[in-house]
């Protein structure tokens, strides 16, 4: 996806996803890297509030253009990335 990378390590029980966040150097300085993995951390909240993924660990890895990249379709990336994954993302009731 344009805005991140996602890589998905699948368990096999039923529990919440877990969830990592990782930014390198390349991206900027530490204010910069911060910023990126914020958004990161809001998109997966407001997603995984919505469709939650069970029985994964997660890793979501900011690119230089996830802090420019708009935010809603920064959210829509996640959203491809992990039907691209195939995770088993359900609605919440």
């Amino acid at each position: 996806m344009p805005g991140l990378v996602l890589q998905v390590l699948p368990r096999a029980d039923e529990n919440p996803a877990r969830l990592g966040f990782t930014v390198t150097k390349k991206v900027g300085n530490a204010v910069v890297r911060n910023r990126t993995r914020r958004r990161l951390r809001e998109a997966a909240r407001l997603l995984l509030r919505e469709m939650p993924v069970t029985g994964a660990d997660l890793v979501l890895v900011g690119r230089d253009k996830t802090r420019s990249r708009r935010f809603a379709l920064l959210v829509e990336d996640l959203r491809q990335a992990l039907a691209r994954a195939g995770l088993p993302a359900t609605p919440a009731p």
